[in-house]
């Protein structure tokens, strides 16, 4: 039998599942009803809103409350915020500025000879009504950048941060709320339930980060309302580096994007593919390249404010499990292998003697394990490759360009950067994303504003008539038709 606080905390989930649900439906018809009525039309109304952003983000104080949410929720440092935080938003919202007039503009197109008379040109419109999911691995980031150029292509947004970097989506919230009135952007916060009920709505485009697995049920939901959808997902990101590569210069580099964020990030190499001849010099340089990222004086990585943690105690025991699972079917830890639950801290760990079999190899890492397999024959590394679903990202390191296109013309992937990495999302004149399970659309630069527009196709009469191809068909007309087939066709 329900005791009485049983029953009274039942009843409060209850009232709090309905007040939830109407101020979803609420928020929605809002943004739905002004949002035609409301949407700014010029590129100077839309880039007023991003302003508001890029000006808030400046102010010391702001930053400063930024700073301090990022280091509550992944321990986080202010460089790092600012570099692949804050530094990203002002950079993106700098590009939209510069661009945007030129992306709205109506383009003419060429139209066949047999339309005559008429004029086409695409006409660039809001989609309407759009929802962002983000993730918790980069809160502001991936929360913001997806904002801006649904706000540069005129749309009204409900933004759903991640209740994982809760004290991120708190501060984006707030921000939010000072910013925009809740018809032009509004921020719903929650867990899954949330998202389960903002995705019932039949909103006009969707833009997910996320995993795959999320991503399939996103897209699933979507289907029900056929709301058009981008998927910004991850999976598995290989990194090829031959014996022709600069070892010392690609282990620093690669040290770097695959332990930044605690290992975090959806296009961080996910594993090597590394050639036989090269493996003990790259193994040793990478050794020297995390102590000379993150314990030049020798305290311990584990004392390095510099350093990342795991985000939550679940993707702790996730990883920690991944990599027992190596471990037992018989890898070592060459470098790291340390783990401290309480301070849910994973150090740098380089994995060798990896197999197939792990689990390891198989599903998405998203922390600091890296795992390591070797190759004689660089058709070997591309089956290696080929027997995963295309990645977000490739990484090739070599200095030899037949083998950088032999790698390019025999695999697939959202974006390939060679001899450096983490540079796919960093130049906005470039598509990011990824292909089928590594993601669906793109983003970024003129491709972000394309995936929040409506290419509407226009064509314009202004002289001239179809009218001799009109019925009844006589055989004066039934001449000409056959007449102009044979001319134009």
């Amino acid at each position: 039998m329900d005791t009485a606080p049983e029953i009274y905390a039942a009843w409060m989930y209850e009232l709090r599942s309905i007040n939830m649900t109407q101020d979803i439906q609420r928020l929605f018809e809002l943004q739905k009803k002004q949002g035609f009525h409301c949407e700014p039309r010029s590129a100077g109304e839309r880039i007023e809103r991003l302003n508001r952003i890029d000006n808030y983000l400046n102010e010391r104080d702001n930053l400063t409350r930024l700073c301090e949410a990022m280091h509550n929720d992944l321990k986080k440092c202010e460089a790092e915020v600012m570099a692949t935080e804050t530094g990203v938003v002002h950079s993106h919202i700098g590009h939209v500025k510069r661009s945007l007039g030129k992306w709205m503009k109506p383009r003419k197109v060429p139209r066949p000879l047999y339309m005559i008379g008429t004029r086409s040109y695409i006409h660039y419109e809001p989609k309407g009504a759009v929802l962002i999911i983000s993730p918790w691995n980069y809160p502001l980031n991936l929360s913001i950048v997806p904002l801006i150029y649904a706000i540069s292509a005129g749309n009204s947004v409900i933004l759903k941060p991640s209740e994982v970097s809760e004290c991120t989506s708190e501060y984006i919230r707030e921000m939010i709320d000072e910013l925009f009135d809740e018809s032009e952007v509004a921020v719903v916060e929650g867990d899954a339930s949330v998202a389960q009920e903002l995705l019932k709505r039949p909103f006009n485009h969707i833009f997910f980060t996320g995993s795959p697995a999320i991503g399939k049920i996103i897209m699933g939901e979507a289907a029900k309302n056929l709301s058009s959808i981008t998927l910004e997902l991850g999976g598995k990101s290989p990194s090829i580096i031959d014996e022709s590569a600069d070892i010392e210069q690609i282990a620093r580099r690669c040290a770097w994007a695959k332990f930044i964020n605690g290992g975090q990030s959806c296009i961080a190499p996910d594993y090597l593919v590394l050639h036989c001849s090269v493996h003990d010099l790259f193994v040793d340089t990478f050794k020297r390249s995390i102590t000379r990222l993150y314990d030049p004086d020798g305290r311990g990585i584990q004392n390095s404010s510099d350093y990342c943690r795991i985000i939550n105690n679940d993707h702790f025991k996730r990883l920690q499990s991944l990599y027992q699972d190596a471990i037992d079917k018989g890898a070592s830890a060459v470098i790291g292998g340390d783990f401290d639950e309480s301070d849910l801290y994973i150090s740098p760990t380089l994995l060798v003697n990896v197999s197939e079999d792990m689990r390891i190899m198989h599903e998405e890492i998203f922390g600091p394990l890296l795992p390591v397999v070797n190759y004689q024959q660089l058709n070997e590394a591309c089956d290696i490759v080929l027997s995963r679903p295309s990645p977000l990202t490739f990484y090739i390191a070599s200095k030899n360009q037949d083998n950088i296109d032999y790698l390019i013309n025999k695999t697939t992937a959202g974006g390939t950067v060679i001899n450096d990495y983490m540079l796919g999302y960093s130049n906005p004149n470039l598509p990011f994303g990824g292909i089928n399970e590594s993601g669906i659309g793109q983003s970024l630069g003129y491709h972000g504003f394309m995936t929040f527009s409506n290419p509407r196709s226009v064509i314009h009469r202004r002289w001239g008539t179809m009218s001799p191809i009109y019925p009844p068909y006589t055989d004066f007309k039934t001449r000409l038709i056959k007449t102009l087939y044979r001319w134009f066709f």
